[in-house]
């Protein structure tokens, strides 16, 4: 997150950048700018997940399995290698995901130990009343750009 409220005023981005060329040093502010707005979209869509019993990463596990397109399950491994998240938080994730009835946990017919993770009836239903609202906050930051 980007916690920056004000950004750098235009001389202090002057005193330090003067050893770039005038395109870089605009890079530079440019950037601070992206950042700060993609800031305030993440806590917006906190916020939002939030209020639809969710969380960031409830929402990433959904859309993960969702955007699959010849497949109805996945892999916790590959679920993790798809997300930037340590494999304990993914872990406890899936297993709440999976009590609140959003995803269905199956073993794997070859490897018991391996577990097929399915998006529910439920996990699709919460996923086509939240992704529409989630598209109009992104949507809105890049008006504002």
């Amino acid at each position: 997150m980007f916690f920056l409220k004000e950004l750098p005023t235009q001389a202090m981005l002057e005193k330090y950048t003067s050893h770039l060329s005038g395109s870089e040093a605009s890079s530079i502010a440019d950037a601070l700018m992206i950042m700060r707005r993609a800031s305030l979209l993440v806590r917006s869509l906190e916020v939002y997940f939030s209020n639809n019993g969710l969380s960031q990463l409830r929402f990433l596990i959904l859309v993960v399995i969702d955007r699959e397109p010849n497949r109805e399950s996945l892999y916790s491994h590959e679920i993790a290698s798809r997300l930037d998240v340590s494999k304990p938080v993914l872990t406890r994730t899936l297993k709440r995901l999976i009590d609140d009835g959003l995803l269905s946990s199956s073993p794997n017919t070859v490897d018991r130990r391996s577990k097929q993770i399915t998006l529910t009836k439920k996990g699709s239903e919460c996923l086509s009343q939240v992704l529409p609202g989630y598209f109009d906050k992104i949507n809105d930051l890049m008006r504002e750009y």
